[in-house]
């Protein structure tokens, strides 16, 4: 947005520097990111009169003039134009000016003639873009004096980054607002009277609107017998020092309303719309659109219309259509202004790839109740500029009336969440500057209405946010925290907070690196790592399609981070995350779950480099030996594993089960996915349920045993068992039979001959008791009867 500095001066007194103004607008939260002269070039282009003219002897088309610019003698300068005639007041180029386009004038020869300067048209100064003839200015003037302050065009303007919740500061009223609230000044709004005397305007068109949701308001005025022409000087000038192109007072009008009121207005001719009736309706199937870019648009049923009896003229709330639009024939027209819903404005911008400072505007939110004065404001002018018959009174349409929000302001509140006391005085008249009313009966608790051109006011945090700015969250002292407190207040935290803050105070201390990435994900990558069979949640306005799916998993987001570690030459990692992922449930409030999950993922070298040991690569034992080591810095149970036969990511992959209870998985990803990432060693991905996690550690006691008094006795025991059947499923065999002497077991060592479809397992079973020595008699008995236990449940046979 372009701040014009000589245009803010109309609505409020500011007379300080442009630097201190700036300085205020970015502290504000308006950040000038840049501050031009924008005719500055004009200081060098001088005021001349023609005092004589003669043709050119040796071009037909060219005329030679003598010019009193100021000099002390007449110049003379070759001009082509045709509209040079004598005692004009013209603007000369003098030689070793530099005009907008780069050119530098210099002394020349043209066709045999001196030229000593060069006399300028509008093109040629950056004034407009009529180019056939040159710039003839009003009289009398001084010859020699220059053109910035002849044509009083010395203006500063600022360019503000206007964030998306300040759709009112995308106007000249907004941001005079906010400068006269930051330096106490006095607001003058622009008038908005305006002279209508034909015949009623509501008589002579109605307004319908199918989809009140889509638009709560739509007005028209209508003027007749109007003069399309170029716009006045002050009017070009104005929107050229801001960045806008004239066209002409009709349209002129429309963008300078824009700018000013921060308003969208589109005007139509009235000759080329069918009937007396407007409807605002949604396109219909297969329909396309010539709008006034020359560019056939394909629309969609979602896609909002202006429809006039027969047709659609406009894309609603982005761009008037060809069919309608006004010309230099043009002698009636039809003045729109309106609401629009900013969610369907969006859509219909970004899918047509068309944004316009209207759109931009309407996606950002309008002012509903003030959008009346804006109309007024344009019908003035465009009578002012192009003449005609303003008809009485406006046709409007409001199904849907402004509802003003009613907030709360606690003074109170705002002291403690802002860290500073503010007068409640001054944060009355803070808030009344900016638009509010506000009710001060309750000293506690005062009841506040937001205006309608401030639609992000919806709580009271927003109106404790503005009371801080206009008080200059730069001017809030800084002080340091209090260090002396009760550790009381970690016992307030969240059950689930609490616990996320002992897994990752866990992760960190074992080596592992934390993740944090976005809860979207893209549906191509899910598809990629065949996770596309997962039920997942799509949004319906996503920012990207790289982000157009809530998560269903933590293993796409680590991925990812792996992928860009790689491609940054990390080639060792020990990533974890603990976050949400979102599960569809239509039974929920929210149509959707979102259970907490820890992520792990590991590869590369098992050892640091430059320690004296073996060049080693994680494998599966050190992402188990890591869901293992929570497992008992948590306190709980040790977990089951077993094999699963499908994972769209690993393979191998082993379930993780806690009590009974599917807790999670690990395992190696798939060659394919780790070729995606970039991955040169094995991948290593686990999952668990931290909800299921959680719930384990809340019912877990923890127990103080005395240190064993007596020795242990080991055992060991070599199986011959088929190669598919699962450790897993040995040691459940074993623990289900409940030996009271046995402590410990322990795989040693497996063997898998080339030549025979088994696999033989050494396992290191240990024997203790509390209160007594074990003598080898017992220990052999029971270590037998297991055994044979074991053959008769398990497909086994002992060596």
């Amino acid at each position: 947005m372009y701040l014009s500095l000589k245009w803010l001066r109309e609505f409020t007194p500011y007379d300080g520097s442009v630097e201190r103004l700036a300085e205020r607008l970015t502290m504000l939260g308006l950040e000038v990111e840049e501050i031009t002269r924008p005719f500055v070039h004009l200081q060098n282009i001088v005021v001349g009169r023609v005092v004589e003219t003669r043709q050119h002897p040796g071009a037909d088309r060219l005329s030679l003039c003598r010019v009193d610019a100021g000099q002390g003698e007449l110049l003379p300068i070759v001009c082509g134009a045709p509209n040079v005639a004598p005692d004009q007041f013209v603007a000369v180029a003098l030689p070793g000016t530099a005009l907008p386009d780069g050119k530098r004038i210099t002394r020349a020869k043209i066709r045999g003639e001196s030229s000593r300067g060069m006399i300028c048209s509008e093109v040629e100064l950056g004034l407009g873009e009529e180019n056939d003839g040159i710039m003839v200015l009003d009289g009398p003037l001084v010859p020699g004096q220059d053109m910035l302050t002849v044509m009083d065009l010395d203006d500063w303007v600022l360019n503000i980054s206007i964030t998306p919740n300040r759709g009112d500061c995308l106007s000249m009223v907004g941001l005079a607002r906010e400068v006269a609230v930051e330096f106490n000044l006095p607001m003058t709004l622009p008038d908005t009277r305006v002279i209508q005397d034909g015949p009623s305007c509501a008589d002579a068109l109605s307004i319908t609107i199918d989809d009140p949701d889509l638009c709560p308001l739509y007005q028209a005025g209508i003027i007749r017998g109007i003069a399309v022409a170029p716009s006045p000087p002050w009017l070009r000038h104005r929107l050229l020092t801001i960045g806008q192109r004239p066209i002409n007072n009709v349209v002129d009008v429309t963008n300078y309303i824009l700018m000013e009121w921060g308003q969208p207005l589109h005007a139509f001719d009235r000759g080329l719309l069918s009937g007396n009736s407007i409807r605002v309706a949604r396109a219909r199937e297969e329909q396309s659109l010539v709008t006034l870019d020359g560019r056939t648009r394909r629309l969609l049923p979602a896609d909002l219309l202006i429809w006039d009896a027969e047709k659609p003229v406009a894309l609603a709330g982005v761009m008037g259509g060809a069919n309608s639009e006004v010309t230099q024939t043009t002698t009636d027209i039809l003045l729109e202004c309106a609401v629009f819903n900013p969610i369907s404005i969006r859509k219909t911008s970004r899918r047509l790839s068309l944004t316009s400072e209207a759109s931009f505007r309407f996606e950002r939110g309008v002012d509903q109740p003030g959008s009346r004065q804006a109309m007024n404001r344009a019908l003035a002018l465009i009578r002012q500029t192009a003449g005609g018959t303003v008809m009485q009174g406006i046709a409007a349409h409001e199904p849907h009336p402004w509802q003003p929000p009613r907030l709360v302001f606690r003074p109170a509140r705002a002291k403690k969440i802002l860290g500073v006391d503010l007068q409640p005085e001054f944060c009355r008249q803070k808030l009344a500057a900016l638009g509010c009313a506000v009710d001060v009966q309750d000293a506690q608790a005062w009841r506040v209405q937001p205006p309608g051109f401030r639609p992000d006011l919806e709580r009271e945090a927003d109106l404790i946010e503005e009371v801080g700015r206009c008080h200059g969250l730069d001017r809030i002292p800084a002080t340091l925290p209090r260090t002396a407190r009760s550790l009381d207040w970690l016992h307030s935290l969240a059950p689930d907070t609490a616990f996320r803050k002992t897994v990752k105070h866990w992760a960190r201390g074992i080596g592992l690196t934390e993740a944090i990435n976005y809860s979207f994900v893209s549906s191509q990558d899910l598809a990629l790592m065949g996770l596309d069979r997962i039920p997942a949640i799509g949004l319906r306005n996503p920012l990207s399609e790289d982000q157009n799916v809530l998560r269903p998993m933590l293993a796409p987001g680590l991925l990812q981070s792996v992928r860009h570690n790689m491609t940054q030459g990390n080639t060792t990692l020990r990533l974890f995350e603990t976050s949400v992922i979102f599960q569809p449930d239509p039974d929920s409030e929210t149509g959707a779950l979102e259970p907490s999950r820890l992520g792990l993922a590991l590869t590369g070298n098992r050892h640091p480099e430059g320690w004296p040991w073996p060049m080693e690569f994680v494998d599966f034992a050190d992402i188990k030996g890591c869901i293992d080591h929570l497992l008992r810095h948590l306190h709980l149970p040790h977990a089951a594993y077993a094999p699963l036969d499908e994972h769209p990511i690993c393979l191998p992959c082993a379930g993780i089960t806690l009590g009974g209870e599917m807790a999670g998985w690990l395992g190696r990803v798939k060659s394919e996915i780790a070729d995606h990432c970039h991955v040169r060693r094995d991948l290593f991905l686990a999952e668990l349920d931290l909800t299921l996690v959680q719930r384990w550690h809340a019912q877990s006691r923890l127990e103080f045993k005395a240190l064993p008094k007596f020795p242990p006795v080991r055992r060991d025991m070599t199986l011959i068992a088929p190669p598919d059947l699962a450790l897993c499923k040995i040691l459940e065999a074993i623990q289900a039979e409940a030996v009271d002497l046995l402590q410990e077991i322990l795989l040693i060592d497996r063997f898998v001959p080339l030549d025979k479809p088994e696999a033989r397992l050494t396992l290191r079973l240990t024997y203790r008791h509390q209160d007594r020595s074990l003598t080898n008699e017992e220990v052999d008995k029971t270590h037998q009867k297991l055994s044979q236990r074991l053959a008769s449940l398990l497909p086994v046979r002992f060596s």
